[in-house]
């Protein structure tokens, strides 16, 4: 044993550093679903800034300190609250002491009604079936982002208005109507925060022909400041 300790000892040195890199400084994060789409596309892999928000003690999720903290528009990584511990990755749209509420598709944060402008409508498939999509431009909050709504599905599109508490994040998908978010996992405490995902590394259509999506590569993640 000693013998092949001492002849990997590279790798075995280079293994352990990836380990600590992966889970204290950066990360990328595979998409498997449409919850974030038009954004995300299954497929695509991001890049996660893991010392966006705290400094993690190596392969643990011990917080040793605060570096930032997530703003609205953000895409972040988590772990859900639910018992099941799901990696996820959603859209920051509520922070602690907002008070959110949805109406028909439309976000209400702080009594201010989001606007939101159709940009495209399209076809989709949902779970088998092939659904109108309409793609919006949204504007709330101090942030513009791309959403996708599927009017002709069954999904949860009024809630609230409920205030955040402190250290507390309600995340949505952007895909509003095909995503499993704080609708239904509930709000996200800060200490289950991952990363925030910053852009996209790379992008193959796995669900087709595998080829790679070029156009998609470096492609930035971060939601526009809306005009006033």
């Amino acid at each position: 044993m000693k013998d092949l300790l001492r002849a990997n000892k590279g790798f075995i040195l280079f293994l352990c550093l990836f380990g600590v890199f992966r889970t204290a400084v950066a990360d990328w994060n595979p998409i498997p679903s449409a919850s974030m789409r038009p954004n995300l596309l299954e497929g695509d892999v991001v890049f996660v800034n893991r010392l966006a928000f705290d400094l993690k003690i190596p392969l643990t999720d011990v917080i040793v300190a605060r570096l930032g903290e997530p703003n609205r528009g953000d895409v972040v990584t988590f772990t859900s609250p639910q018992p099941d511990k799901t990696r996820l990755i959603k859209r920051v749209l509520a922070l602690p002491g907002d008070v959110i509420e949805m109406r028909n598709e439309q976000l209400i944060i702080n009594g201010v009604p989001g606007k939101y402008q159709v940009a495209e409508v399209t076809r989709e498939r949902s779970h088998g079936a092939e659904l109108e999509a309409v793609r919006m431009d949204e504007t709330v909050g101090g942030t513009r982002q791309r959403i996708q709504v599927l009017p002709q599905k069954l999904a949860l599109r009024n809630f609230g208005p409920v205030r955040i508490p402190a250290d507390h994040y309600l995340m949505l998908g952007d895909n509003r109507d095909d995503s499993g978010d704080s609708r239904v996992i509930g709000l996200v405490p800060r200490d289950k925060l991952i990363g925030r995902a910053e852009r996209i590394l790379v992008s193959a259509d796995y669900q087709g022909n595998w080829m790679p999506r070029p156009g998609r590569f470096g492609k930035s993640l971060r939601a526009d400041a809306a005009e006033n």
